[in-house]
């Protein structure tokens, strides 16, 4: 039986903890507490520790899913549970104020992750951003220009790390089969570079 530990990170408010609820097999574990950053995110309650929750997959491989929190205040946990893992799904809200920075900023504070096995991105929040100048709605991108998608943050990426190759999804973090293929992508690619690695380590 393979095993899998697996981060989600990303901005408060992007949908960690409802990608997880959605893909757990098993109650979540949630440690949440009163948001007191609501410019940020208007919402009542963050992540302040971890979220947790277990799928299987296939018959027998198990997924550890961690949800770790979105304000680098509480970043002590993001390297307790770096140190575990085996691949990372950034989610990056639409209607964040700089989506492409806060995508770079995670991927680059995650890079040992890629090389370790892998990172998967998924667009959220993106049927609700409201166009650049359509209006004052709160958190909307304030940068002029169409709305980010995927294909703008994948070519994001590509300026910033040319040598990675990292999937990106728009994904509604609610809908079970949306995050299941983001999930099943990444498990792919850590069980593809764990193929490969004898084979490399030859050369």
């Amino acid at each position: 039986m393979a095993e899998h530990v697996i981060l989600f990170a990303g901005p408060m408010g992007a949908g960690k903890t409802t990608a997880i609820e959605a893909l757990s097999e098993v109650p979540v574990v949630r440690t949440e507490a009163a948001n007191t950053d609501r410019e940020t995110a208007d919402k009542a309650t963050t992540t302040v520790a971890l979220d947790y929750g277990e799928i299987t997959v296939g018959e027998t491989d198990k997924v550890r899913l961690y949800g770790i929190p979105g304000q680098r205040r509480f970043d002590f946990m993001w390297q307790i549970l770096k140190d575990r893992a085996r691949g990372l799904v950034v989610l990056v809200n639409a209607d964040a104020p700089d989506p492409v920075a806060s995508l770079i900023e995670y991927v680059d504070e995650f890079r040992e992750l890629y090389d370790r096995g892998g990172v998967v991105v998924g667009l959220t929040r993106a049927d609700v951003a409201s166009p650049a100048g359509a209006g004052s709605s709160a958190g909307a991108p304030s940068s002029a220009g169409a709305l980010p998608s995927a294909a703008s943050l994948s070519d994001a990426l590509q300026a910033a790390y040319p040598d990675m190759l990292v999937p990106v999804f728009t994904v509604d973090p609610r809908r079970t089969e949306q995050m299941t293929t983001v999930l099943l992508t990444l498990v792919a690619n850590i069980e593809m570079r764990a193929a490969m690695a004898p084979a490399e380590e030859v050369h």
